[in-house]
């Protein structure tokens, strides 16, 4: 079976074919970061307008790729949410009309869960159950994962997800747009130990993080010591290393609260190289195993819906005419793979 898996929920359009039996046949992604960087973050309505002009003439190229027209695909999968509800629209739309006009079943998926399940695709895939920490500009989840669809949240954050601290911190030292990736880059230069930043949350028993109080104490410390390009550096590490410390903290709690020695980190954040090196270490000193997707497949992508559609799919988890858009849609609302089976 061959499933065509479309994302649109925020500034990436993303479109792949899947087949069963021989894996990803072929991925398309445009990136919108030069049309939003004048504005220092995503534009939800400029987001909409260019997933409009772009998923179908990339969709027309995937198709192209993965040598195969519309009779060759067997279901339509689509990010339903969550994510802005206007690019949601356009990438629900187009689905779920496509789905009609070639009289193939539609899918709705979570785009978390496609991120969940993005190291699926690759060849050392981990197995069941599993610990995951979802960590992108809009998410910071911990989820106890024993199947696909059966999913117990172990945690969240409470305030801003870290990409999102990432982000605003990188924009207080002057960085362009995305922040988070020049965040990184600048913290390489960094010298550790100049600048100390709390571990929001990690004194307290529980699973839950928060960023907001972590980025005030950056922008506290910039606007009194930031004013040369070294001394920005020094911070750009020293935030760098609470966001991580944090995470992985919280990260070893829930391994020892599940029990469980497998570990999948992705979305955005999880391409970050110190956070892995981190959480390989940790990993390490736990007997278990990490797990990510390949760098290109962090961020949103169309890859991670087709696969998510085709277990979906396989499982008798199709939609009806109805076109669904969920800008929020708690991830642990989804309906186990074996409910059906």
């Amino acid at each position: 079976m061959r499933i065509l898996g479309i994302e649109t929920s925020c500034d990436e359009t993303g479109i792949a074919v899947y087949d069963d039996q021989q894996g990803l046949l072929s991925h398309q992604l445009y990136s919108q970061v030069k049309l939003h960087a004048d504005y220092g973050g995503v534009v939800p309505e400029l987001a909409s307008r260019d997933h409009v002009r772009k998923t179908i003439p990339l969709i027309k190229e995937a198709l192209e790729l993965a040598n195969c027209t519309k009779d060759d695909i067997d279901a339509i999968a689509y990010t339903a949410g969550p994510g802005l509800v206007g690019a949601l629209l356009v990438g629900s739309c187009i689905g779920r009309s496509l789905a009609f006009a070639w009289d193939k079943p539609a899918i709705a998926i979570h785009h978390m869960e496609g991120h969940l399940l993005a190291p699926m695709l690759e060849e050392n895939k981990p197995d069941f159950p599993f610990v995951a920490l979802l960590v992108s500009g809009g998410h910071t989840l911990l989820v106890q994962v024993d199947d696909i669809g059966e999913y117990t949240l172990l945690g969240e954050s409470i305030d801003d997800a870290a990409g999102e601290a990432f982000d605003k911190t990188a924009k207080l030292l002057g960085l362009d747009y995305p922040g988070g990736p020049r965040l990184a880059k600048m913290a390489e230069q960094g010298i550790a130990g100049r600048f100390k930043f709390p571990r929001p949350m990690t004194d307290r028993p529980g699973l839950d993080f928060s960023f907001s109080g972590l980025k005030t104490s950056a922008a506290v410390t910039i606007a009194r010591e930031g004013k040369d390009a070294q001394t920005q550096a020094d911070i750009a590490y020293a935030f760098q290393e609470a966001v991580i410390d944090t995470i992985a903290i919280k990260c070893k709690r829930a391994l020892k609260q599940t029990g469980l020695k497998r570990l999948v980190v992705a979305g955005g954040v999880s391409a970050n190289t110190a956070l892995r090196e981190q959480l390989a270490a940790t990993m390490k000193k736990l007997g278990g195993e990490v797990f990510y997707p390949r760098s290109e497949f962090c961020t949103d992508n169309g890859a991670m819906i087709a696969y998510a559609g085709m277990q979906r799919l396989k499982a008798g988890h199709t939609q009806g005419l109805e076109i669904k858009a969920k800008p929020r849609w708690p991830l642990q609302d989804l309906e186990s793979v074996n409910a059906s089976l």
